[in-house]
């Protein structure tokens, strides 16, 4: 009897989030509709990023329930493979790092690091645990390799997360990856309009170079002019004039956040931000162990800091290994997943953290 309550109110959480999902990614894609009618815009870029993310979602969920182990390593292998076989992820112009392909580049590699750690902690086995997190270094050093100081850093804090996911607790740790997420994008605006001085300002601008903060500040400015509808989706490379000038250009803004702002006014913004809420939601009712949750929560909290800052999210392979990663951390197995035995003991035991939601 108590089993069969638990898989009742089991199915309801999930339900939940799985509604919640719907209704935000439908959101997303009517108003991309919305603000291209009334601005003669091009919505296809956001309307293909929402079905990738909607797709390698579903994809995740199934894949999950039938191998919860092997899919994301086949996953942290294939990102490995695209990203060392093809730095340039789709034609277009090339860019300095972390602008263009790079930024591109960071978010798959971070995205299989990500795979290769929810990986190894679910499975039991000590020596693939082992072998999959040497395979998340590895990708860490691919990234060295490829000249992606992004990708290095971002594999590595992965990695440390996914090692220390054993002592922490699911919802303070989801609830501080969403405050550093917003601290990140945070940050970018005040780049953007010009709040920060001093040498810190100048450091920022060093690292992000002046190009990159000229788009920012364009994209900024039309959203202020444009607060409600923006300036229509796709029409960011036409109305900026630091877009015009450069010889490189793709016509974006590279930074989501501002994108969305400049494109599709406030309400873009605030569906970019309920779209990663209901990702960390998800995360948090999902019925896998708190290990494998928090590797991912992690991930998905770095791939959204590189957004933040370069132009990731406007390439499909990384919305749908997004979408991927997310659906097999919330997938169900088909066989009830045992705790992993701690790998070493300074990383702390591996404990199953009875902090799912009530129902």
């Amino acid at each position: 009897m108590t089993s069969a309550v638990g898989a009742a109110a089991d199915r309801e959480r999930r339900n939940v989030s799985d509604a919640a999902g719907v209704a935000v990614l439908g959101a997303c894609a009517a108003w991309s509709l919305v603000t291209a009618a009334v601005h003669d815009g091009r919505p296809e870029g956001v309307l293909l990023a929402v079905l990738a993310v909607a797709a390698g979602y579903a994809a995740g969920r199934i894949l999950g329930v039938l191998l919860p182990v092997a899919a994301p390593c086949a996953a942290a292998l294939a990102g490995l493979t695209l990203s060392v076989a093809r730095p340039r992820l789709a034609p277009g112009p090339e860019t300095v790092e972390p602008l263009g392909h790079a930024g591109a580049t960071a978010a798959v590699l971070t995205l299989s690091a990500g795979a290769a750690c929810c990986a190894a902690r679910a499975t039991t086995a000590p020596a693939l645990r082992l072998g999959l997190w040497v395979l998340a270094a590895g990708i860490a050093a691919a990234g060295a390799c490829l000249g992606s100081t992004t990708a290095v850093l971002t594999c590595c804090a992965v990695l440390l997360c996914s090692l220390a996911a054993g002592r922490m607790r699911r919802g303070p740790t989801l609830a501080a990856l969403a405050v550093g997420a917003a601290l990140v994008t945070g940050l970018t605006w005040a780049v953007a309009g010009n709040v920060l001085s001093g040498g810190l300002a100048r450091s920022l601008t060093d690292r992000l170079t002046a190009h990159r903060v000229d788009l920012w500040r364009d994209a900024l400015g039309m959203a202020r002019r444009e607060a409600g509808l923006g300036v229509g989706p796709g029409r960011f490379g036409e109305l900026s004039g630091t877009a015009a000038q450069s010889a490189l250009s793709d016509g974006k803004p590279h930074s989501a956040p501002l994108q969305l702002a400049a494109e599709q006014g406030v309400v873009g913004v605030l569906l970019l931000a309920a779209a990663f809420c209901w990702v960390l939601f998800a995360l948090w009712r999902a019925p896998r162990p708190t290990p494998v949750v928090l590797t991912t929560g992690a991930t998905l909290t770095c791939l959204a800091a590189v957004a933040a800052i370069g132009n990731a999210l406007s390439f499909t392979a990384v919305s749908v290994g997004a979408g991927l990663l997310a659906g097999l951390a919330t997938a169900r197995p088909l066989a009830e997943e045992p705790e992993a035995p701690a790998f070493r003991p300074e990383f702390g035991r591996d404990l199953r953290h009875d902090d799912h939601p009530a129902a």
